[in-house]
């Protein structure tokens, strides 16, 4: 029994942070500077989450490499193209630069 309540608390305490953005906003009225500085967060944790693995992708002595990937997906995604692509011309531009070292 004390496994199931150890499960249900779990899950409860997992729950809450999911439903409160669904929740909140629609009951309070935050203010304009508030609002604008929250539509930032997801690109912010975005690149918290991709900048390190960006610098960890090639071994540690040719992490410019994993830098000029990431530049060159950059480039290309505020170009406006398709994802496959810009995976496909980071990988390439990676690629390349690998074979001529």
């Amino acid at each position: 029994m004390k496994i199931y309540l150890l499960i249900a608390g779990m899950a409860l305490v997992t729950y809450i942070p999911r439903l409160l953005p669904m929740v909140l906003p629609e009951r309070l009225q935050f203010p304009v500077w508030l609002d604008r500085w929250l539509q930032y967060v997801p690109y912010a944790a975005l690149g918290a989450l991709i900048f390190p693995g960006v610098l960890t992708s090639v071994d540690g002595q040719r992490s410019w490499l994993g830098l000029l990937g990431g530049f060159t997906a950059g480039l290309l995604a505020l170009a406006g193209l398709n994802l496959l692509i810009v995976l496909a011309g980071a990988i390439a531009v990676v690629a390349f630069a690998l074979s001529m070292i």
